[in-house]
């Protein structure tokens, strides 16, 4: 007579097990994709006001006022400089980041503050009076929800339909800072 310990796991045994890891892996993915959406808004969000600080170095520093048109210019190093405006995980427009697509453009003021040829980076765009930068998400529901804008007031604007901004906020975007 063999013993119950020496047959192993039942049919019915293997089928309750796998039945919880179904209810637990049901319940921690919806979850689990809630917070990585939250993580990649975040990184946008904190990409943004990179961005922010780049314009803002820039339009003191190299162009008397003005700011740059894309991200390529933002990432070009001045004369003499070891770095540019913003990291370089942000050098083009395009750039997509943790789930998220981010672009910089001008805004709703098209005076012209200094030529490019005359920015100290050599900007391929002249420095304007204003500026836009957007994040939206790649796919909406699934790397983010929110896509998020600013301008040179530093005002960051979300929309929660996940619309890609432009230079005029929609109506329905809503301040967050």
């Amino acid at each position: 007579m063999t013993n119950r310990s020496d047959r192993g796991f039942t049919l019915i045994e293997l089928l309750v097990a796998v039945a919880i890891v179904g209810i637990v892996a049901g319940i921690a993915a919806p979850q689990l994709l809630r917070a990585r959406t939250a993580g990649n808004e975040a990184s946008a969000v904190a990409s943004l006001r990179a961005i922010h600080s780049g314009q803002a170095s820039y339009a003191s520093t190299c162009a008397r006022g003005g700011y740059a048109q894309s991200l390529d210019d933002l990432a070009r190093l001045p004369i003499g400089g070891s770095s540019g405006f913003v990291s370089p995980d942000l050098s083009t427009n395009g750039t997509v980041k943790s789930g998220y697509v981010l672009n910089v453009g001008p805004g709703t003021t098209a005076t012209v503050m200094l030529a490019s040829a005359s920015t100290c980076n050599g900007a391929s765009d002249d420095a304007l009076a204003s500026y836009f930068a957007e994040a939206h998400p790649v796919s909406v529901g699934s790397t983010g929800q929110r896509s998020f804008g600013l301008d040179q007031r530093g005002t960051l604007y979300q929309a929660t339909t996940g619309v890609t901004f432009t230079n005029v906020f929609p109506a329905s975007s809503t301040p967050i800072q």
